[in-house]
């Protein structure tokens, strides 16, 4: 006889709503029964005249429950009430309900949109917000108003919000059952946040054994925290029986975890979030929660996704707690702060919102829809990530240019995977290797089979010999997989000579993270989509010179290789060989300003080989020495003096003139492309370049009125009152410099100017041996001042000169005395 569940007393509510109308919204607390209750009460109501789908978020969630109801009636599973998942499926003819994950449900629903023979569909624990849930969701919901506008829709939760799936399912009727009421007291022990977590969850576990009564359940991030716990409670008091809970575990595990214990023993449960809601563990009265838990997280920028150990939200917690309160009293041990509790987020955000969603796209292309926001989803998908998805399955060859389904994504759709590896197991039995790859498949997806080790060929034959159940299951799934792409014959010309199957399998999903080792130790990794990866150089994996790599985590450069295979570059050709690209590289070198032309054959971002090329494309030489020039500055090409006193001259006068260009390096950058490529056709080095050809590209950047201008502005030399004329340096720190001798400047009264009268030329005047002797901005000041004694003593070193006592009145002439009497 089945015990009165809280869910009891709202039923009849449930069975008058569905009577009247076809949806209903039911809301119930952990432990009321709403899992296992509602569906069995929906099977005598007269609209019920075929099968019941409940639709929960995990395996062990769909066995359980169907077990436990199958148990209630007093049958097996696969009677009245059966289950289906990946892995395992007890079912029949005679099975009314069925309870089933999202993914076995959305392939149903794909093969027959009217769900023929269904009655209902219930979905438990919508809030969880998984893409598959979402997407399972939206599929019947439009399937319901096109095809089957009598097919029953429940969406069933502890935390429901109400208002949003009350709008998404037409504001139908809202049940709400009070639940159980045991005392709950939440105590929050704190931790310490440089210490592992391990250590600190095992202390805690130790401490309320001792203080509390019942069964204990701890939470812990992932499998690797739950070993490592394990571990550290080998000598549990008498009488306490450890048990691991977590979707690699085997089913006779899991069943053992959630039953009760013997009435001599009590039982300590080290599991992941994979037991905060749709099952019951009997007898737990304590809970220990680490706050943390591990998710996947889509790195967009990266093109990956990856598990991240994250804080758990406030909704993630309070389920937690409650799974100590379940059947009596119990108390929650929280590792942090009570403060703390108020900074976590309240709910996991959307899968939808964050995921890739290739697999999605597929789904709703092969159900007749291309834009997948028109769909009833509860989130709409993000504009950007349908694009991204777009993208990817273009390059599958899933969907064409147009974003049509190909025949190959129809294929790929067919297929239960996500379309990577689908796409590698259809390539995989065109080559003529689908057990291989079928095998790779169940690896990916099936966590824990043969160990966590990232060298996947170690778990492959760890799992082939693994004689357990799940094993045993695993394997069966891999040969229905096979058998669904295998050929008789491999096409004519695909055939490989690959001796490892597996490692080929992973190239064929995940070309771009094929990678070659980049130094000796085999510590850093160069992918064929261009990203570094990491390995840790003690991995067995870090000998070999290629890696297949199917999993990374982490950002950037540093992301750290999580599961690969070896594979050696003789694979990687014969796999890949239409892809390998022929380049001819042109590399600068900016020590000598030349080009060093290469031929080179490239996989992706990986170089194969190389060596010098012959005969190098002129074109490909010219554009690496104009980015050379980009790169490296102007300052390598060989300007001639002339070159660069005309960009002096520029430089001066556009501060008096702006519309003179400064042809400064900042300039000359900028207008490259109009004035560098034709000095340099037919070139390799810089050095070729005539400095005559750079001069008349300056005089072609200035164009004649500018250059009108500047020889006003800034004229190129000086012309002496002696008829000589001196190159002006405008570079000069002083401002613009002329070094002349003084007998040239005889017969000035005023002082030569520049720049349109404003400037005042610095005269460096010497003497008739070229030695300084004077430095003046003012000339007819240093006639009135200190020439005489200038040339007092010039006199003297200089008797052949001239030296006038007043010399703004005196002739120029670079002549000696005897030579001007004659002349």
């Amino acid at each position: 006889m089945t015990a009165s569940l809280p869910i009891h007393a709202v039923l009849p509510d449930l069975l008058s709503a569905l009577r009247s109308g076809t949806r209903a919204l039911l809301i119930a607390p952990p432990g009321a029964g709403k899992t296992t209750a509602a569906a069995p009460a929906l099977l005598n109501e007269p609209w019920c005249t075929g099968q019941i789908l409940l639709l929960v978020p995990r395996r062990l969630a769909a066995r359980a429950a169907a077990e436990h109801m199958a148990r209630q009636r007093g049958e097996q599973p696969g009677g009245t009430i059966g289950y289906q998942t990946r892995l395992d499926s007890k079912a029949s003819r005679a099975t009314r309900i069925i309870v089933m994950t999202h993914g076995v449900f959305l392939s149903r629903i794909q093969a027959d949109p009217e769900l023929e023979g269904v009655s209902a569909v219930l979905f438990d624990e919508v809030h969880e917000r998984s893409l598959d849930s979402d997407l399972a969701l939206a599929l019947t919901l439009d399937a319901a108003a096109a095809l089957r506008e009598e097919l029953r829709v429940v969406a069933m939760s502890a935390t429901l919000d109400g208002e949003r799936f009350g709008r998404l399912l037409g504001n139908p009727p809202r049940i709400e059952s009070e639940g159980k009421s045991f005392p709950l007291t939440v105590e929050h022990a704190g931790r310490d946040p440089v210490a592992r977590i391990e250590a600190q969850v095992a202390s805690a576990c130790r401490r309320a054994l001792l203080d509390h009564p019942g069964s204990l359940l701890a939470f812990l991030p992932g499998v690797a925290e739950i070993e490592r716990t394990a571990d550290l409670l080998r000598d549990l008091p008498a009488g306490t029986v450890l048990h691991k809970l977590h979707g690699g575990v085997e089913p006779a595990a899991q069943r053992a975890a959630l039953a009760r214990p013997n009435e001599d023993q009590r039982k300590l449960v080290l599991s992941t979030s994979i037991a905060e809601t749709s099952v019951t563990l009997e007898d737990v009265q304590i809970v220990v929660d680490s706050g943390l838990a591990r998710r996947p997280r889509y790195d967009r920028g990266a093109g990956l996704t990856r598990l991240v150990t994250e804080r758990a939200s406030q909704a993630s917690v309070t389920q937690r707690a409650g799974r100590a309160a379940r059947q009596a009293p119990g108390v929650a041990i929280r590792l942090w702060e009570e403060a703390a509790t108020s900074a976590l987020p309240a709910h996991e955000p959307p899968e939808i919102l964050e995921a890739d969603l290739s697999g999605m796209v597929l789904v709703t292309l092969l159900w007749g829809e291309a834009e997948p926001q028109r769909l009833p989803f509860l989130d709409p998908p993000p504009a950007p990530a349908l694009a991204e998805a777009r993208q990817r399955l273009t390059s599958l060859g899933a969907i064409d240019e147009d974003g049509r389904l190909t025949s190959h994504g129809r294929a790929i759709a067919a297929l239960p995977l996500e379309p990577r590896l689908a796409h590698m197991l259809i390539e995989a039995g065109r080559r003529g290797f689908a057990n291989a790859a079928a095998d790779t498949a169940v690896l990916l997806t099936e966590r824990g089979l043969g160990g966590n080790e990232p060298d996947l060929d170690l778990r492959h034959r760890r799992w082939r010999g693994d004689r357990s159940p799940r094993a045993d299951a695993a394997r069966g799934l891999a040969r229905r997989w096979a058998r669904l792409v295998a050929q008789s014959e491999p096409e004519q010309g695909s055939g490989t000579r690959l001796e490892d199957g597996l490692a080929a399998s992973l190239a064929l999903a995940f070309p771009d993270r094929l990678s070659r080792r980049r130094d000796a130790s085999g510590e850093h990794w160069q992918s064929v989509g261009g990203r570094g990866f990491q390995l840790d150089p003690a991995s067995p994996l870090a000998r070999s010179e290629w890696l297949a790599v199917a999993a990374v985590a982490g950002r950037a450069a540093g992301a750290r290789i999580l599961a690969a295979a070896p594979i050696t570059q003789d694979e990687v050709l014969a796999l890949f060989a239409s892809t390998v690209e022929i380049r001819h590289e042109a590399d600068f070198d900016p020590a000598s300003g030349a080009v060093v032309p290469t031929h080179s054959r490239r996989l992706g971002s990986i170089r194969l080989s190389a060596g010098p090329d012959p005969k190098p494309d002129a074109a490909l030489v010219e554009q690496a020495l104009l980015e050379g020039v980009r790169r490296h500055g102007v300052g390598l090409l060989p300007w001639s003096e002339g070159a660069i006193a005309v960009r002096a001259r520029a430089e001066f006068a556009r501060n008096i003139d702006e519309s003179i260009p400064a042809l400064d390096d900042e300039y000359l950058l900028a207008r490259l492309d109009d004035w560098l490529p034709p000095l340099l056709d037919g070139r390799r080095r810089l050095g070729d370049v005539a400095p005559g050809a750079l001069r008349s590209a300056l005089d072609d950047l200035l164009g004649f009125e500018a250059g009108r201008n500047l020889a006003r502005l800034a004229p190129a030399d000086f012309a002496s009152p002696a008829g000589t004329r001196h190159p002006i340096d405008y570079a000069a720190p002083g401002g613009p410099t002329v070094e002349v001798r003084a007998q040239a400047l005889f017969g000035l009264d005023r002082h030569p100017m520049v720049g349109g009268g404003r400037v005042p030329l610095t005269l460096a005047i010497t003497s008739p041996a070229g030695r300084p002797i004077q430095t003046s901005r003012d000339l007819p000041g240093f006639w009135a001042g200190s020439w005489r004694e200038v040339a007092k003593e010039m006199r003297g070193r200089y008797p052949r000169h001239n030296w006038p006592d007043d010399p703004a009145a005196a002739t120029a002439s670079l002549k000696t005395k005897r030579a001007q009497a004659r002349s």
